[in-house]
Order: structure tokens, then C-alpha cells, then sequence
């Protein structure tokens, strides 16, 4: 049997007269990930907030480990391991990467009263959980503004492992990276799943999506166009329904008739 960590039955979310997801459902499981594409609109941030606590669903229902669960702020979602890495990461970039990776979290030492942060602890720890992600940084008290994109990423994503996470949502982590870097954190997701958590990768970029996905769900306006585990589609229709399927073919026949 999969280990199914989260399942989304039927979920809809409404704004007024607006319908932002209209009956989406899906699954994660433990060292799988689950990439959810769509263009800008699609629904994909809707779909993250209510995930991460932000927004309640409308109609539908989430269910952690089988069980349905309500979340009424982001703590709540934290609380059952499901982390989220934003695009703006919440790094601070002139910080060390230690200091970031331990932000808000810092460990302590003392006695009574009298405590103060274990910097020792911290560095070492940091080091070595980032280590067995397969990132060797190479000064762990340099600012983690002067990382590259990639290895940004990479900082946020071994933080939230090493704090507990069961369900990782990635949103769009290599929008602004060019190639080489987003191969970077296309690697770091995979070593995430294989330390066991459910990966759900938030992307607009099939060629990104394919190579590291084990379940595509395909959204478009709020509303899903399926939901596929990769032995079910190839890489070439994965992109052709991204790219618009019918609607884009019907453009290309109607601008090729006024040549």
C-alpha cells in the first residue's frame, strides 16, 4: 500500500462570486512528489494558502494520514509537518547561513534563567543537515545573500526537513533561475523525497516538472484538467495540455488562415 501522507477530496474555494479552485483533488505521498502546474490564474496560490493554513476550503475536504483535518492558521498546518518554502524564502540575506537556517528556532544552553544561543550546536547542526541533502557549503557563517539562487533554495528546504516537515510545498522555486541553477533545486527535491517526505512542487514548467514528478495535477482557471501519475502521461502531453491543448490548436488554425 503507498504511504499516503495528504489527500485533497473535492476541494473548492470561493470569493464571493468568484471561484478561484472548483473541485480539485489529489494525493501526496511519502518520498513521491507531486507537481502541481498551471499558468498565472491557474489557482496554484489559492491551492498553496489553503494548504498552508492560510485559507479554509470552501467545499471539500483535506485528510492527513486518512483522517480529515481543518486548518485555521498556518500554525495549524505546521503542527501536522506540512511546511511551505515561499518564492521570497523568508532568508535574511545578511545574515549567516546558519543564523538563517536556525531563525526563530534558535537552540539554546544554561541554566535556570540564564540561557543564551548554542552557536556551537547551530553551525555544526547546519552544516551536517544540509551535508546529507547533498549541499557542501563552503563557509557556513557567510550571508546567505551571497549564495547563489539554487543554493538559497537548498537553504530553506533542509531547514524545513530538519524541523520536522512530512510534506514539503515547493511554490515555484525555479521561476527566476536559469538552467543550471534550477537543475540545483530540481535535485535538492529529489533528495528531499528520498529522505522521505511528500514533495508537492508548485511549477508553471512542465520541462522542470517531468523529471523530478511522480504525480502531475494539471490546473487551468481554478479548475483541474487532471490529475496523472507519470506512468499515465509523457512529457509530451503534459506540455501540449499545459500550453493550452484544443484552445491553443484552434488559435494556430484560426492565425494561419489570415496568412
Amino acid at each position: 500500500m503507498p504511504d499516503k501522507i495528504l489527500e485533497l477530496q473535492h476541494i473548492s474555494k470561493f470569493f464571493g462570486n468568484v471561484t478561484a479552485l472548483e473541485d480539485i483533488s489529489t494525493s501526496v505521498e511519502a518520498g513521491k512528489v507531486t507537481c502541481v502546474l498551471g499558468d498565472n490564474g491557474a489557482g496554484k496560490s489559492t491551492l498553496i494558502k489553503i494548504l498552508s493554513g492560510v485559507h479554509r476550503p470552501s467545499t471539500g475536504q483535506c485528510l492527513i494520514d486518512d483522517s480529515p483535518v481543518e486548518f485555521s492558521s498556518p500554525r495549524d498546518a505546521r503542527a501536522v509537518g506540512i511546511a511551505t518554502v515561499f518564492q521570497d524564502l523568508a532568508l535574511a540575506p545578511l545574515l549567516s547561513v546558519w543564523r538563517n537556517f536556525f531563525m526563530g528556532s534558535e537552540p539554546k544552553k544554561g541554566l535556570g534563567p540564564i540561557r543564551w544561543m548554542d552557536s556551537a550546536f547551530a553551525r555544526k547542526t547546519a552544516k551536517e543537515e544540509m551535508f546529507k541533502m547533498g549541499i557542501d557549503v563552503r563557509d557556513i557563517d557567510q550571508p546567505v545573500g551571497t549564495l547563489s539562487g539554487g543554493e538559497r533554495q537548498s537553504v530553506a528546504i533542509a531547514r524545513a526537513v530538519y524541523f520536522g516537515a512530512r510534506v514539503l510545498i515547493l511554490d515555484e522555486p525555479t521561476s527566476a533561475l536559469g538552467v543550471r541553477q534550477s537543475g540545483v533545486v530540481l535535485k535538492y527535491i529529489r533528495a528531499a523525497a528520498e529522505r522521505g517526505l511528500g514533495v508537492i512542487f508548485i511549477t508553471h514548467n512542465p520541462s522542470h516538472a517531468y523529471p523530478v514528478g511522480d504525480r502531475f495535477l494539471l490546473l487551468n482557471r481554478g479548475k483541474s484538467l487532471g490529475d496523472f501519475a507519470k506512468s499515465e502521461i509523457e512529457i509530451t502531453e503534459l506540455t501540449r495540455l499545459m500550453s493550452g491543448g484544443a484552445e491553443l490548436e484552434a488559435l494556430q488554425h484560426e492565425l494561419s488562415k489570415g496568412r
